[in-house]
């Protein structure tokens, strides 16, 4: 008989979702094991504070969130869904780069001509450190010349992990011919306006418009991200 897999148990009180605090890393939290009892501590978050708070397995806490906020709590098992358990197929840099309260992004365009956009980075070279590969990927496709602040996330997507860099950066965007972006166009678009705009990927877009007013996550937010409509709403 095939090993069951593994529940993660979903518990949700008067307060907000349950989750055990993990006494080896700093601010995050974890699902318990579905039919697992132990000595552990635990604490109830609400659904805001859930929202943005760094819970392990990454990929239940999307799940479990996406239900709580389009549906209301919901109490019961889930899948135990950890992305970051396997190693990725590919892992990617990418740029945050925040001008008179405007993020840098690079547009393209889908076969029906809706816009779309993608935060500048890409996939990390042989020998390249995740730093040096940000800052190289920024100047390729903007022309912008960066330096790292800090990292703010951890994206896991399609069998990728995704590192995401706050970062400072001088200059004007090149032109157009200049660039390599994969036919995309550079564009700085409203913090304001980032919650609704289509970015690739989707679940980091309205955080980063939320950190930047709120203040930015130490140690780096750690999300999974599954969506693949980014035009449908997403605050979760």
């Amino acid at each position: 008989m095939a090993d069951e897999p593994m529940m993660a148990n979903v518990q949700i009180d008067d307060a907000g979702l349950v989750l055990a605090k993990d006494l080896h890393a700093d601010g995050s939290y974890y699902f318990p094991h579905h039919g697992h009892v132990a000595d552990i501590e635990c604490c109830s978050l609400s659904l805001a504070e859930a929202l943005h708070a760094r819970i392990r397995p990454v990929g239940t806490a999307e799940t479990v969130l996406r239900n709580w906020s389009t549906g209301g709590p919901v109490r019961a098992a889930a899948l135990w869904d950890d992305p970051a358990a396997a190693d990725p197929v590919r892992v990617r840099a990418g740029a945050v780069v925040i001008r008179d309260e405007q993020m840098l992004l690079i547009g393209f365009e889908e076969e029906d001509g809706q816009p779309f956009y993608e935060i500048p980075g890409g996939g990390v070279e042989t020998g390249e450190t995740l730093h040096a590969a940000a800052v190289r990927e920024l100047r390729e496709e903007s022309g912008l010349a960066g330096s790292v602040i800090k990292e703010v996330a951890r994206v896991w997507k399609d069998n990728r992990r995704e590192h995401y860099f706050l970062l400072e950066a001088e200059g004007e965007i090149g032109a157009r011919e200049q660039l390599d972006n994969h036919g995309g166009t550079p564009a700085w678009v409203p913090m304001d306006r980032l919650p609704t705009t289509p970015v690739w990927p989707r679940r980091l877009a309205w955080r980063i418009a939320h950190w930047h007013t709120a203040g930015w996550p130490i140690p780096p937010a750690e999300l999974a991200d599954s969506i693949h409509d980014l035009h449908a709403d997403c605050t979760w």
